[in-house]
């Protein structure tokens, strides 16, 4: 049996057989509605506080660079009848943080239920881990308080400085989560359990799923039920009575439906050179010559020694050598209509790279010759 050596794929190649393999996936596939909508006002709300972290092992906030962590706790000890001398008195606090509190509520969340909660210094803290947050009120947009958070701090990173000032981290350690650290005080309004027809909107907008959604729905419900208000919402009448509607909604956001065709997109992220391009983008004829151009200068000096007798000095004389070498320019033609599979077998072929097909994709489309959304993120 003959066997042949095979380069290893580049990194466009990688991508290439990755999105290759999503390209022979079918065109149009069923998925529920549950996955592809989500109900017009009832969303998830942010929380934001302010608290204090105690119980360090001296990696707090430096008190006099960060003043307002001292100000808190001695408004926090006036609370419990402890009075601090007002002048001649500056605490230095090494195992206290000042740290701010986030956390999502969920739609439908009740008095009593318990949430996460993030917690991240704002001081200038080492570390935060071991550390319990004292209580703290968590506030929405709307200036009332939600949650109340308090709990022991648990963080992911590890930091450790020498005496010398060597260090050594690994993630972050100022920030940490608390599970289950918040519990809900009120409850947010939703429009889910008033009157009134209810809105699906969707996560992509896309007229032909829209279309489907609302068929789906009135083939179950009959017609006039729902209707396609635009390519991201459909409205839907249904029962007035909370308990039905829970039921109702169920059922329909169990109902499959025929998705439409992804758009025609490249997404380009410039950062990092990642480049996922879709399995309907198309390029017309056209002919690509990319090459790279490589400037290198080496700078060589040399010493000019003086004649004998001559009473001169030594002296360095610089010596730069300046060299472009220009590498590749390959050239490579598109023809009508080309598939996915071709681009990428053309691009590999020269051997370029992500940030060579950035470069060749963005020049297609100034040229018109590729038919697709060019999407840079």
């Amino acid at each position: 049996m003959n066997t042949r050596s095979r380069k290893p794929l580049s990194i466009v190649g990688i991508v290439a057989v990755i999105v290759t393999a999503v390209g022979f996936a079918p065109t149009a596939s069923a998925d529920k509605i549950r996955d592809l909508v989500q109900v017009a006002g009832v969303r998830s709300n942010q929380l934001v506080g302010y608290g204090l972290v105690v119980g360090l092992d001296g990696t707090g906030d430096q008190t006099t660079q960060a003043p307002f962590t001292t100000q808190s706790l001695e408004n926090m000890l006036k609370q419990f009848g402890v009075s601090v001398p007002a002048t001649g008195t500056q605490p230095q606090l090494k195992n206290t943080a000042a740290v701010t509190i986030t956390a999502e509520l969920p739609p439908f969340a009740k008095p009593g239920e318990v949430i996460d909660v993030t917690v991240a210094s704002i001081g200038n803290a080492k570390s935060i881990r071991g550390g319990e947050l004292l209580m703290s009120p968590l506030r929405g947009a709307d200036g009332n308080v939600y949650a109340v958070a308090q709990g022991s701090v648990v963080v992911g990173g590890v930091s450790a400085t020498g005496k010398s000032g060597s260090s050594v981290q690994i993630n972050i350690s100022a920030s940490g989560r608390i599970p289950n650290g918040a519990s809900v005080e009120r409850a947010v309004s939703s429009s889910f359990s008033g009157g009134g027809d209810l809105v699906l909107n969707l996560d992509t907008a896309d007229y032909t799923t829209a279309g489907h959604i609302a068929d789906a729905i009135n083939r179950l419900y009959g017609g006039g039920t729902a209707r396609a208000l635009d390519g991201g919402s459909v409205s839907v009448r249904g029962p007035v009575d909370p308990s039905e509607k829970v039921a109702w909604l169920g059922a329909i956001e169990s109902l499959d439906v025929q998705t439409g065709d992804a758009p025609a997109r490249v997404v380009v992220n410039s950062r990092t050179g990642t480049v996922v391009i879709g399995s309907d983008v198309r390029v017309t004829a056209a002919a690509v010559a990319h090459g790279s151009i490589q400037v290198t200068i080496s700078e060589q000096p040399q010493v000019s020694q003086p004649a004998p007798f001559s009473k001169g000095q030594t002296t360095v004389v610089p010596n730069s050598n300046v060299s472009i070498n220009q590498d590749g320019g390959h050239m490579f033609k598109f023809g009508p209509g080309v598939s996915l599979d071709s681009i990428v077998r053309a691009v590999n072929q020269v051997g370029a790279t992500p940030t060579d097909l950035i470069s060749i994709l963005e020049a297609l489309k100034q040229a018109g010759a590729l038919h697709a959304d060019l999407v840079v993120i």
